[in-house]
Protein backbone atom coordinates (compact mmCIF):
# COMPACT_ATOMS: atom_id res chain seq x y z
CA UNK A 1 0.00 0.00 0.00
CA UNK A 2 1.37 3.33 -1.05
CA UNK A 3 0.40 7.13 -1.23
CA UNK A 4 -0.66 8.29 -4.32
CA UNK A 5 2.01 10.88 -5.64
CA UNK A 6 0.93 14.16 -4.95
CA UNK A 7 0.97 15.12 -8.51
CA UNK A 8 -1.84 12.57 -9.24
CA UNK A 9 -3.80 15.32 -7.38
CA UNK A 10 -5.33 18.42 -8.62
CA UNK A 11 -6.83 20.85 -5.83
CA UNK A 12 -9.61 22.64 -7.71
CA UNK A 13 -11.02 24.77 -5.31
CA UNK A 14 -12.19 25.37 -1.65
CA UNK A 15 -9.79 25.95 1.23
CA UNK A 16 -6.72 24.46 -0.22
CA UNK A 17 -6.93 26.34 -3.50
CA UNK A 18 -6.58 28.99 -1.64
CA UNK A 19 -3.43 28.15 -0.24
CA UNK A 20 -2.01 26.50 -3.25
CA UNK A 21 -2.15 29.36 -5.56
CA UNK A 22 -1.15 31.71 -2.55
CA UNK A 23 2.22 29.51 -2.16
CA UNK A 24 2.55 29.60 -6.08
CA UNK A 25 2.05 32.80 -6.83
CA UNK A 26 2.94 34.89 -3.25
CA UNK A 27 5.17 32.70 -1.16
CA UNK A 28 7.71 30.95 -3.03
CA UNK A 29 8.79 34.29 -4.60
CA UNK A 30 8.84 35.80 -1.36
CA UNK A 31 10.85 33.16 0.67
CA UNK A 32 13.29 33.63 -2.31
CA UNK A 33 13.62 37.63 -2.27
CA UNK A 34 14.68 37.26 1.35
CA UNK A 35 17.06 34.59 0.93
CA UNK A 36 18.39 36.69 -2.05
CA UNK A 37 18.93 39.52 -0.23
CA UNK A 38 20.50 38.06 3.10
CA UNK A 39 23.14 36.46 0.93
CA UNK A 40 21.73 32.38 1.13
CA UNK A 41 21.93 31.65 -2.81
CA UNK A 42 25.11 33.78 -3.22
CA UNK A 43 26.81 31.53 -0.47
CA UNK A 44 27.00 28.83 -3.08
CA UNK A 45 29.44 30.76 -4.94
CA UNK A 46 32.11 29.92 -2.02
CA UNK A 47 33.60 32.99 -2.48
CA UNK A 48 33.12 34.85 0.49
CA UNK A 49 36.12 36.78 2.32
CA UNK A 50 35.70 38.56 5.62
CA UNK A 51 34.68 41.88 4.89
CA UNK A 52 31.74 41.29 2.81
CA UNK A 53 29.13 41.12 3.81
CA UNK A 54 26.20 38.35 4.50
CA UNK A 55 28.76 36.05 6.22
CA UNK A 56 27.31 32.55 5.35
CA UNK A 57 26.18 30.42 8.12
CA UNK A 58 26.23 26.39 8.72
CA UNK A 59 22.62 25.49 7.73
CA UNK A 60 22.00 27.89 5.24
CA UNK A 61 22.08 25.55 2.48
CA UNK A 62 19.36 23.61 3.88
CA UNK A 63 17.08 26.87 3.76
CA UNK A 64 17.96 26.77 -0.28
CA UNK A 65 17.39 23.00 -0.58
CA UNK A 66 13.71 23.34 0.90
CA UNK A 67 13.30 25.62 -1.35
CA UNK A 68 14.27 24.32 -4.45
CA UNK A 69 12.29 21.07 -2.82
CA UNK A 70 9.33 23.32 -3.19
CA UNK A 71 9.45 25.20 -6.91
CA UNK A 72 10.44 21.50 -7.90
CA UNK A 73 6.41 20.35 -6.22
CA UNK A 74 5.02 23.47 -8.19
CA UNK A 75 7.16 22.76 -11.61
CA UNK A 76 5.62 19.29 -11.55
CA UNK A 77 2.22 20.52 -11.35
CA UNK A 78 2.70 23.71 -13.73
CA UNK A 79 6.62 24.04 -15.12
CA UNK A 80 7.40 27.54 -13.21
CA UNK A 81 10.13 28.72 -15.88
CA UNK A 82 11.67 31.39 -13.43
CA UNK A 83 12.14 29.63 -10.14
CA UNK A 84 14.16 26.56 -12.15
CA UNK A 85 16.34 28.83 -13.64
CA UNK A 86 17.46 30.21 -10.13
CA UNK A 87 17.50 26.42 -9.08
CA UNK A 88 19.37 25.73 -12.27
CA UNK A 89 22.11 28.25 -11.81
CA UNK A 90 22.28 27.15 -7.58
CA UNK A 91 23.02 23.50 -8.81
CA UNK A 92 25.53 24.63 -11.50
CA UNK A 93 27.46 26.32 -8.55
CA UNK A 94 26.89 22.91 -6.42
CA UNK A 95 28.68 20.86 -9.25
CA UNK A 96 31.29 23.33 -9.43
CA UNK A 97 32.29 23.78 -6.30
CA UNK A 98 32.10 20.30 -4.87
CA UNK A 99 34.80 18.38 -3.82
CA UNK A 100 36.49 15.72 -5.88
CA UNK A 101 35.40 13.15 -2.89
CA UNK A 102 31.81 14.57 -2.98
CA UNK A 103 31.62 16.43 -0.31
CA UNK A 104 29.27 19.65 -0.28
CA UNK A 105 28.63 22.68 2.34
CA UNK A 106 28.90 26.22 0.83
CA UNK A 107 29.87 27.16 4.75
CA UNK A 108 32.44 24.67 5.49
CA UNK A 109 34.22 24.51 1.81
CA UNK A 110 34.60 28.53 2.44
CA UNK A 111 34.43 29.02 6.10
CA UNK A 112 35.72 26.34 7.91
CA UNK A 113 37.65 23.83 5.61
CA UNK A 114 39.62 22.27 8.54
CA UNK A 115 36.78 21.50 10.49
CA UNK A 116 34.79 18.92 8.33
CA UNK A 117 33.01 16.43 10.41
CA UNK A 118 34.56 17.70 13.43
CA UNK A 119 31.56 19.03 15.13
CA UNK A 120 28.26 16.80 15.88
CA UNK A 121 25.98 19.81 15.77
CA UNK A 122 27.69 21.24 12.59
CA UNK A 123 24.29 20.56 10.36
CA UNK A 124 26.46 18.90 7.88
CA UNK A 125 24.45 16.13 7.56
CA UNK A 126 21.44 17.72 8.23
CA UNK A 127 21.94 19.81 5.13
CA UNK A 128 22.90 17.13 3.09
CA UNK A 129 19.71 15.48 3.40
CA UNK A 130 17.70 18.55 2.41
CA UNK A 131 20.18 18.89 -1.02
CA UNK A 132 19.11 14.69 -1.13
CA UNK A 133 15.19 15.43 -0.48
CA UNK A 134 15.49 18.44 -3.14
CA UNK A 135 17.32 16.84 -5.73
CA UNK A 136 14.92 13.69 -5.46
CA UNK A 137 12.12 16.06 -6.26
CA UNK A 138 13.70 18.30 -8.83
CA UNK A 139 15.04 15.00 -10.84
CA UNK A 140 11.30 13.81 -10.63
CA UNK A 141 9.63 17.27 -11.92
CA UNK A 142 11.99 18.51 -14.52
CA UNK A 143 13.64 15.44 -15.55
CA UNK A 144 16.97 17.69 -14.56
CA UNK A 145 19.42 14.90 -13.00
CA UNK A 146 22.80 17.19 -12.00
CA UNK A 147 21.56 17.40 -8.77
CA UNK A 148 20.55 14.49 -8.27
CA UNK A 149 23.90 12.97 -9.38
CA UNK A 150 26.07 15.68 -7.06
CA UNK A 151 24.00 14.26 -3.61
CA UNK A 152 24.74 10.10 -4.63
CA UNK A 153 28.62 11.35 -5.18
CA UNK A 154 28.19 13.68 -1.77
CA UNK A 155 26.31 10.07 0.36
CA UNK A 156 29.24 8.12 -1.12
CA UNK A 157 31.91 10.16 0.47
CA UNK A 158 29.55 9.95 3.91
CA UNK A 159 29.47 6.36 3.52
CA UNK A 160 33.25 5.97 3.24
CA UNK A 161 33.82 8.61 6.45
CA UNK A 162 31.53 7.14 8.76
CA UNK A 163 30.67 3.34 7.84
CA UNK A 164 34.10 2.40 6.19
CA UNK A 165 36.72 4.77 7.45
CA UNK A 166 35.14 6.05 10.76
CA UNK A 167 37.29 9.18 10.62
CA UNK A 168 34.74 12.13 11.54
CA UNK A 169 34.61 13.32 15.27
CA UNK A 170 30.95 11.91 15.51
CA UNK A 171 29.23 9.11 14.51
CA UNK A 172 25.40 9.59 13.63
CA UNK A 173 24.08 13.38 13.53
CA UNK A 174 23.54 15.77 15.70
CA UNK A 175 20.92 17.20 14.26
CA UNK A 176 18.85 14.44 12.25
CA UNK A 177 17.55 14.89 8.70
CA UNK A 178 19.90 12.76 6.67
CA UNK A 179 18.07 9.41 7.73
CA UNK A 180 14.95 10.68 6.08
CA UNK A 181 16.46 11.92 2.96
CA UNK A 182 18.75 8.49 2.64
CA UNK A 183 15.52 6.02 2.57
CA UNK A 184 13.66 8.54 0.04
CA UNK A 185 16.61 8.32 -1.96
CA UNK A 186 16.73 4.41 -1.47
CA UNK A 187 12.59 4.77 -2.20
CA UNK A 188 13.55 6.51 -5.51
CA UNK A 189 16.97 4.69 -6.93
CA UNK A 190 16.90 1.77 -5.16
CA UNK A 191 20.51 2.79 -4.39
CA UNK A 192 21.58 0.11 -1.59
CA UNK A 193 24.21 2.40 -0.05
CA UNK A 194 21.80 4.73 0.88
CA UNK A 195 19.47 2.51 2.69
CA UNK A 196 22.50 1.03 4.65
CA UNK A 197 23.75 4.48 5.87
CA UNK A 198 20.12 5.27 6.93
CA UNK A 199 20.61 2.24 8.82
CA UNK A 200 23.84 2.53 10.04
CA UNK A 201 22.63 6.33 11.72
CA UNK A 202 19.32 4.86 13.00
CA UNK A 203 20.56 1.64 14.34
CA UNK A 204 23.94 3.23 15.68
CA UNK A 205 22.48 6.49 17.58
CA UNK A 206 22.65 6.24 21.42
CA UNK A 207 25.12 3.48 21.01
CA UNK A 208 28.20 5.61 21.05
CA UNK A 209 30.06 7.84 24.19
CA UNK A 210 31.45 10.52 22.70
CA UNK A 211 27.70 11.33 20.71
CA UNK A 212 25.90 11.64 23.86
CA UNK A 213 25.65 15.20 24.03
CA UNK A 214 22.21 15.44 25.63
CA UNK A 215 18.72 14.55 25.85
CA UNK A 216 17.85 17.49 23.19
CA UNK A 217 19.20 15.17 20.23
CA UNK A 218 17.60 11.80 20.93
CA UNK A 219 21.04 10.30 21.83
CA UNK A 220 21.32 9.30 25.45
CA UNK A 221 20.15 5.49 24.69
CA UNK A 222 19.96 3.24 21.44
CA UNK A 223 16.84 4.30 19.75
CA UNK A 224 14.87 0.72 20.08
CA UNK A 225 14.95 1.18 23.91
CA UNK A 226 13.00 4.53 23.81
CA UNK A 227 9.92 4.37 25.24
CA UNK A 228 9.21 8.39 25.33
CA UNK A 229 10.02 11.32 23.37
CA UNK A 230 12.57 13.81 24.51
CA UNK A 231 14.99 16.74 23.72
CA UNK A 232 14.03 18.73 20.28
CA UNK A 233 11.35 18.15 18.77
CA UNK A 234 12.18 19.01 15.43
CA UNK A 235 14.55 16.56 15.42
CA UNK A 236 13.03 14.12 17.07
CA UNK A 237 10.41 14.28 14.24
CA UNK A 238 12.50 13.49 11.32
CA UNK A 239 14.18 10.46 12.97
CA UNK A 240 11.23 9.21 14.24
CA UNK A 241 9.71 9.39 10.57
CA UNK A 242 12.61 8.20 9.02
CA UNK A 243 12.15 5.10 11.47
CA UNK A 244 8.42 4.42 10.56
CA UNK A 245 9.75 4.77 7.41
CA UNK A 246 12.38 2.00 8.00
CA UNK A 247 10.54 -0.16 9.71
CA UNK A 248 8.05 -0.26 6.85
CA UNK A 249 10.68 -0.74 4.24
CA UNK A 250 12.44 -3.68 6.13
CA UNK A 251 8.83 -4.88 7.64
CA UNK A 252 10.47 -4.22 10.61
CA UNK A 253 7.46 -4.83 13.04
CA UNK A 254 9.56 -4.39 16.31
CA UNK A 255 10.76 -0.65 15.21
CA UNK A 256 7.31 -0.02 13.99
CA UNK A 257 6.06 -0.83 17.27
CA UNK A 258 8.59 1.49 18.82
CA UNK A 259 7.48 4.70 16.48
CA UNK A 260 3.83 3.62 17.59
CA UNK A 261 4.41 4.04 21.01
CA UNK A 262 6.14 7.08 20.44
CA UNK A 263 3.25 8.46 18.24
CA UNK A 264 1.02 7.97 21.55
CA UNK A 265 3.43 9.50 23.70
CA UNK A 266 3.47 12.67 21.59
CA UNK A 267 0.00 12.63 20.51
CA UNK A 268 -1.82 11.94 23.86
CA UNK A 269 0.39 13.95 26.53
CA UNK A 270 3.27 16.71 24.43
CA UNK A 271 1.03 17.81 22.07
CA UNK A 272 -1.34 21.50 21.76
CA UNK A 273 -4.43 21.51 20.85
CA UNK A 274 -3.64 22.50 17.40
CA UNK A 275 -0.98 19.91 16.48
CA UNK A 276 1.99 22.02 18.11
CA UNK A 277 4.40 20.14 19.59
CA UNK A 278 8.06 21.31 21.79
CA UNK A 279 7.02 23.97 24.57
CA UNK A 280 10.10 24.86 25.64
CA UNK A 281 11.94 28.27 24.24
CA UNK A 282 14.57 28.56 26.98
CA UNK A 283 18.32 28.51 25.98
CA UNK A 284 19.87 25.19 24.97
CA UNK A 285 16.88 23.66 25.64
CA UNK A 286 14.85 25.12 23.24
CA UNK A 287 11.69 23.82 21.19
CA UNK A 288 12.08 20.74 23.13
CA UNK A 289 9.78 18.38 24.72
CA UNK A 290 8.89 18.42 28.35
CA UNK A 291 7.58 16.41 31.01
CA UNK A 292 3.95 14.71 30.26
CA UNK A 293 1.04 17.29 30.09
CA UNK A 294 3.23 20.40 30.12
CA UNK A 295 1.53 22.58 27.53
CA UNK A 296 1.56 25.97 28.61
CA UNK A 297 -0.14 28.81 26.43
CA UNK A 298 1.09 32.34 26.97
CA UNK A 299 4.95 31.14 26.31
CA UNK A 300 4.51 27.85 24.24
CA UNK A 301 7.21 27.62 21.83
CA UNK A 302 5.50 25.43 18.71
CA UNK A 303 7.75 26.14 15.73
CA UNK A 304 6.06 25.86 12.48
CA UNK A 305 9.04 22.98 11.38
CA UNK A 306 8.00 21.11 14.22
CA UNK A 307 4.26 20.65 13.27
CA UNK A 308 5.82 20.09 10.13
CA UNK A 309 7.92 17.20 11.47
CA UNK A 310 5.22 15.94 13.16
CA UNK A 311 2.93 15.52 10.03
CA UNK A 312 5.56 13.50 8.12
CA UNK A 313 5.97 11.10 10.85
CA UNK A 314 2.38 11.03 10.61
CA UNK A 315 2.28 10.10 7.21
CA UNK A 316 5.23 7.65 7.09
CA UNK A 317 3.57 5.86 10.12
CA UNK A 318 0.05 5.94 7.83
CA UNK A 319 2.06 4.51 5.01
CA UNK A 320 2.60 1.75 7.20
CA UNK A 321 -0.21 0.96 8.63
CA UNK A 322 -4.09 2.37 8.22
CA UNK A 323 -5.31 3.63 11.03
CA UNK A 324 -7.13 6.99 11.39
CA UNK A 325 -5.02 8.18 14.34
CA UNK A 326 -2.29 8.79 12.28
CA UNK A 327 -4.70 10.78 9.52
CA UNK A 328 -6.04 12.79 12.28
CA UNK A 329 -3.34 13.97 13.47
CA UNK A 330 -2.29 15.18 9.85
CA UNK A 331 -5.42 17.16 9.08
CA UNK A 332 -5.10 18.90 12.68
CA UNK A 333 -1.95 20.06 11.74
CA UNK A 334 -2.76 20.78 8.42
CA UNK A 335 -5.78 23.23 9.28
CA UNK A 336 -3.70 24.30 12.87
CA UNK A 337 -0.61 24.61 13.91
CA UNK A 338 1.78 24.21 10.50
CA UNK A 339 -1.00 26.80 8.10
CA UNK A 340 -1.01 28.93 11.37
CA UNK A 341 2.86 29.86 10.85
CA UNK A 342 2.02 31.67 7.50
CA UNK A 343 -0.03 35.01 7.15
CA UNK A 344 -2.69 34.89 4.97
CA UNK A 345 -0.82 37.13 2.68
CA UNK A 346 1.64 34.86 2.02
CA UNK A 347 4.41 36.89 2.21
CA UNK A 348 4.81 36.73 6.20
CA UNK A 349 6.05 34.00 8.66
CA UNK A 350 6.00 32.84 12.35
CA UNK A 351 8.58 30.70 14.21
CA UNK A 352 6.80 29.94 17.02
CA UNK A 353 3.44 29.44 17.66
CA UNK A 354 1.82 30.49 21.09
CA UNK A 355 -1.45 29.54 22.38
CA UNK A 356 -2.25 33.01 23.96
CA UNK A 357 -0.85 36.15 23.31
CA UNK A 358 -1.03 38.90 26.32
CA UNK A 359 0.55 42.26 24.84
CA UNK A 360 1.14 43.77 28.35
CA UNK A 361 3.40 40.56 29.23
CA UNK A 362 4.78 40.02 26.13
CA UNK A 363 6.11 43.27 26.13
CA UNK A 364 7.75 43.13 29.63
CA UNK A 365 8.94 39.48 29.66
CA UNK A 366 10.09 38.50 25.52
CA UNK A 367 12.37 36.20 26.53
CA UNK A 368 9.91 33.61 27.57
CA UNK A 369 7.31 33.87 24.34
CA UNK A 370 7.39 34.68 20.74
CA UNK A 371 6.97 37.61 18.45
CA UNK A 372 3.37 38.82 18.34
CA UNK A 373 3.87 40.08 14.91
CA UNK A 374 4.85 38.14 11.52
CA UNK A 375 7.89 38.79 10.17
CA UNK A 376 8.98 38.31 6.09
CA UNK A 377 12.60 36.36 7.47
CA UNK A 378 14.54 35.10 10.37
CA UNK A 379 18.33 34.36 11.10
CA UNK A 380 17.50 30.96 11.34
CA UNK A 381 15.25 30.75 8.71
CA UNK A 382 14.26 27.50 8.25
CA UNK A 383 10.58 27.08 8.48
CA UNK A 384 9.47 29.93 4.92
CA UNK A 385 10.71 27.72 3.19
CA UNK A 386 9.69 24.64 4.68
CA UNK A 387 5.86 26.10 4.49
CA UNK A 388 6.51 26.71 0.57
CA UNK A 389 7.49 22.68 0.46
CA UNK A 390 4.30 21.74 2.24
CA UNK A 391 1.96 23.93 0.85
CA UNK A 392 3.11 22.84 -2.74
CA UNK A 393 2.69 19.57 -2.34
CA UNK A 394 -0.47 19.62 0.68
CA UNK A 395 -2.07 16.93 -1.59
CA UNK A 396 0.70 14.03 -0.83
CA UNK A 397 -1.40 13.70 2.26
CA UNK A 398 -4.93 12.92 0.73
CA UNK A 399 -4.95 9.40 -0.66
CA UNK A 400 -3.19 5.94 -1.23
CA UNK A 401 -3.99 2.90 -3.13
CA UNK A 402 -3.53 -0.86 -2.88
CA UNK A 403 -4.85 -2.33 -6.16
CA UNK A 404 -8.58 -1.53 -6.58
CA UNK A 405 -8.66 0.13 -2.75
CA UNK A 406 -8.48 3.73 -2.47
CA UNK A 407 -8.24 5.41 1.04
CA UNK A 408 -9.28 8.69 1.41
CA UNK A 409 -7.31 10.38 4.08
CA UNK A 410 -7.77 13.82 3.81
CA UNK A 411 -10.78 16.31 2.17
CA UNK A 412 -10.39 18.99 -0.82
CA UNK A 413 -12.06 20.09 -3.67
CA UNK A 414 -9.62 17.78 -6.02
CA UNK A 415 -9.69 15.43 -8.87
CA UNK A 416 -7.27 12.20 -8.55
CA UNK A 417 -5.57 10.52 -11.41
CA UNK A 418 -6.50 6.75 -10.28
CA UNK A 419 -4.43 3.79 -12.27
CA UNK A 420 -7.22 0.72 -11.35
CA UNK A 421 -5.41 -2.50 -12.40
CA UNK A 422 -4.18 -1.28 -15.38
CA UNK A 423 -7.50 1.01 -16.33
CA UNK A 424 -7.10 5.19 -15.66
CA UNK A 425 -9.57 6.20 -13.72
CA UNK A 426 -10.11 8.99 -12.27
CA UNK A 427 -11.62 10.40 -8.46
CA UNK A 428 -13.60 13.69 -7.90
CA UNK A 429 -14.12 15.23 -4.96
CA UNK A 430 -16.43 18.36 -4.50
CA UNK A 431 -16.77 20.20 -1.22
CA UNK A 432 -16.30 23.46 0.43
CA UNK A 433 -14.69 21.63 3.33
CA UNK A 434 -14.30 23.13 5.96
CA UNK A 435 -17.14 25.29 5.58
CA UNK A 436 -19.58 22.39 5.61
CA UNK A 437 -18.67 18.50 6.30
CA UNK A 438 -20.79 17.28 2.77
CA UNK A 439 -18.47 15.67 0.33
CA UNK A 440 -19.39 14.12 -2.80
CA UNK A 441 -17.43 11.30 -4.32
CA UNK A 442 -17.22 10.66 -7.79
CA UNK A 443 -15.29 8.03 -9.94
CA UNK A 444 -15.13 7.69 -13.96
CA UNK A 445 -13.46 4.90 -15.73
CA UNK A 446 -13.00 1.73 -13.04
CA UNK A 447 -15.13 0.61 -10.24
CA UNK A 448 -13.51 1.02 -6.98
CA UNK A 449 -13.74 0.02 -3.56
CA UNK A 450 -13.01 3.11 -1.50
CA UNK A 451 -12.40 3.39 2.26
CA UNK A 452 -12.97 7.29 3.78
CA UNK A 453 -11.60 8.62 7.34
CA UNK A 454 -14.80 9.19 9.96
CA UNK A 455 -12.41 12.09 11.45
CA UNK A 456 -12.18 11.67 15.38
CA UNK A 457 -14.05 14.96 16.11
CA UNK A 458 -17.21 13.91 13.84
CA UNK A 459 -19.75 12.51 16.89
CA UNK A 460 -22.52 11.66 13.90
CA UNK A 461 -21.87 9.25 10.76
CA UNK A 462 -23.67 6.46 8.97
CA UNK A 463 -21.74 2.93 8.37
CA UNK A 464 -19.43 0.79 10.18
CA UNK A 465 -16.07 2.22 10.93
CA UNK A 466 -13.15 0.19 10.89
CA UNK A 467 -9.90 1.12 11.99
CA UNK A 468 -11.33 4.92 12.05
CA UNK A 469 -12.59 3.86 7.56
CA UNK A 470 -16.01 3.55 6.23
CA UNK A 471 -16.01 1.07 3.25
CA UNK A 472 -18.18 1.89 -0.02
CA UNK A 473 -18.10 0.03 -2.85
CA UNK A 474 -18.58 2.71 -5.99
CA UNK A 475 -19.26 1.37 -9.66
CA UNK A 476 -17.68 3.37 -12.82
CA UNK A 477 -19.63 6.74 -12.58
CA UNK A 478 -21.44 6.62 -9.54
CA UNK A 479 -21.12 9.03 -6.73
CA UNK A 480 -21.35 8.75 -3.03
CA UNK A 481 -22.25 11.73 -0.56
CA UNK A 482 -20.70 11.63 2.65
CA UNK A 483 -21.96 14.00 5.47
CA UNK A 484 -20.14 15.02 8.37
CA UNK A 485 -22.09 17.40 10.78
CA UNK A 486 -19.94 20.14 11.57
CA UNK A 487 -21.37 20.88 15.08
CA UNK A 488 -19.54 23.40 17.48
CA UNK A 489 -17.97 21.15 20.12
CA UNK A 490 -16.16 22.48 22.79
CA UNK A 491 -12.71 20.86 24.20
CA UNK A 492 -11.60 20.24 27.48
CA UNK A 493 -7.83 19.11 28.27
CA UNK A 494 -6.81 16.42 30.70
CA UNK A 495 -7.37 17.83 33.90
CA UNK A 496 -3.10 17.35 34.10
CA UNK A 497 -2.57 20.02 31.80
CA UNK A 498 -2.82 22.19 34.92
CA UNK A 499 -2.84 25.64 32.49
CA UNK A 500 -6.17 24.65 31.03
CA UNK A 501 -8.02 23.22 34.00
CA UNK A 502 -11.84 24.75 33.78
CA UNK A 503 -11.30 26.20 30.32
CA UNK A 504 -12.03 25.22 27.17
CA UNK A 505 -11.62 25.60 23.52
CA UNK A 506 -14.02 26.06 20.58
CA UNK A 507 -13.59 23.81 17.40
CA UNK A 508 -15.41 23.45 14.54
CA UNK A 509 -14.78 20.09 12.59
CA UNK A 510 -10.69 20.52 11.82
CA UNK A 511 -10.14 24.29 12.77
CA UNK A 512 -9.46 25.15 16.38
CA UNK A 513 -10.29 28.56 17.02
CA UNK A 514 -9.46 31.74 18.87
CA UNK A 515 -10.56 35.32 20.15
CA UNK A 516 -8.53 38.23 19.47
CA UNK A 517 -8.40 41.64 21.13
CA UNK A 518 -9.40 43.06 17.80
CA UNK A 519 -12.77 41.71 18.24
CA UNK A 520 -13.72 41.09 21.77
CA UNK A 521 -11.68 44.02 23.22
CA UNK A 522 -9.09 43.63 26.00
CA UNK A 523 -9.07 41.21 29.41
CA UNK A 524 -10.12 38.28 26.69
CA UNK A 525 -9.56 35.69 30.19
CA UNK A 526 -12.49 37.43 31.68
CA UNK A 527 -14.74 36.28 28.41
CA UNK A 528 -17.43 33.50 29.51
CA UNK A 529 -19.40 31.81 26.42
CA UNK A 530 -22.65 30.00 27.33
CA UNK A 531 -22.63 26.85 25.90
CA UNK A 532 -26.36 26.87 24.92
CA UNK A 533 -26.12 30.62 23.87
CA UNK A 534 -27.01 31.27 20.07
CA UNK A 535 -24.30 30.92 17.86
CA UNK A 536 -23.75 31.92 14.03
CA UNK A 537 -21.42 30.91 11.60
CA UNK A 538 -20.17 33.45 9.18
CA UNK A 539 -18.54 33.23 6.30
CA UNK A 540 -15.99 36.17 5.66
CA UNK A 541 -13.89 36.81 2.98
CA UNK A 542 -10.61 37.70 5.04
CA UNK A 543 -10.09 34.18 6.25
CA UNK A 544 -10.30 31.02 4.56
CA UNK A 545 -12.64 29.13 7.01
CA UNK A 546 -15.47 30.72 8.70
CA UNK A 547 -15.88 32.66 12.11
CA UNK A 548 -18.27 31.75 14.54
CA UNK A 549 -20.07 34.39 16.76
CA UNK A 550 -21.70 32.91 20.03
CA UNK A 551 -23.31 34.59 22.91
CA UNK A 552 -21.24 35.24 25.80
CA UNK A 553 -20.87 37.69 28.93
CA UNK A 554 -17.98 39.32 31.01
CA UNK A 555 -17.55 41.45 34.19
CA UNK A 556 -17.87 45.24 34.25
CA UNK A 557 -14.60 47.15 34.54
CA UNK A 558 -14.56 48.24 38.49
CA UNK A 559 -12.04 50.34 40.21
CA UNK A 560 -11.35 48.20 43.08
CA UNK A 561 -8.79 45.54 43.05
CA UNK A 562 -10.53 42.60 44.81
CA UNK A 563 -14.26 42.72 46.00
CA UNK A 564 -16.72 40.15 47.20
CA UNK A 565 -18.05 38.23 43.97
CA UNK A 566 -21.28 39.30 42.63
CA UNK A 567 -22.90 37.76 39.22
CA UNK A 568 -23.25 41.09 37.37
CA UNK A 569 -22.16 40.59 33.46
CA UNK A 570 -22.31 41.95 30.84
CA UNK A 571 -23.93 39.71 27.27
CA UNK A 572 -21.93 40.23 24.72
CA UNK A 573 -21.43 38.63 21.09
CA UNK A 574 -18.13 37.06 20.70
CA UNK A 575 -16.04 36.55 17.77
CA UNK A 576 -14.12 33.55 17.14
CA UNK A 577 -11.63 33.15 14.40
CA UNK A 578 -9.63 30.06 12.79
CA UNK A 579 -6.36 29.93 14.64
CA UNK A 580 -4.50 29.88 11.39
CA UNK A 581 -5.65 33.48 10.76
CA UNK A 582 -4.22 34.68 14.10
CA UNK A 583 -2.17 37.87 14.18
CA UNK A 584 -2.67 38.93 10.64
CA UNK A 585 -4.80 42.01 11.41
CA UNK A 586 -2.23 43.97 13.37
CA UNK A 587 -0.51 43.73 17.08
CA UNK A 588 -3.14 42.01 19.21
CA UNK A 589 -4.25 39.84 22.08
CA UNK A 590 -4.90 36.18 21.21
CA UNK A 591 -6.35 33.07 23.70
CA UNK A 592 -7.56 29.87 22.39
CA UNK A 593 -8.56 28.85 26.04
CA UNK A 594 -11.57 30.05 27.71
CA UNK A 595 -14.57 29.57 30.57
CA UNK A 596 -17.63 28.15 29.27
CA UNK A 597 -20.45 28.44 30.99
Amino acid sequence: MKHLHFSDTHIKGGFWKYYSDMVRNVTAKAVYDRFWETGRFDAFRCDWEEGMKNRPHRFWDSDVAKWIEGIAYLSEIKREPEFEKIADETIELIEKNQYENGYFNSYYIRIEPDNIFKNRDGHELYTTGHLIEAAIAYDKATGKDKLLKCMIKNVDHIYKVFVEDKSAAFNTPGHQEIELALLKLYDYTKYEKALSLAQYFIENRGKFENDKVSHNDQTMIPLRELKEVDGHCVRAGYLFAAMAKLANLTHDEKLFKVCDNLFNDITEKKMSITGGIGYHRFKNFAEAFSYAYDLPNLNAYNETCASIALALFAHEMLEAKIDSKYADIIELINFNGFISGVSLSGDEFFYSNPLEIDLKKHYRDREFQGPSQRVKVFDCSCCPPNVVRMLSSIQRFMYSQDENVVYCHQFADSETKLNIKGINAVLIQKTDYPYSGKIDFTVKGADIKLKIRIPYWCTEFEGTKENGYITVDLKKGESFTLNLPMNIHFIEANPNVQDNSGRYALMRGPVVYCMEGIDNGENLRDITILENGESEIIKDEYFPAPVILIDGERRENVNSLYKIKDNKRIKIKAKFIPYLGYENRGDTDMIIWTQVK
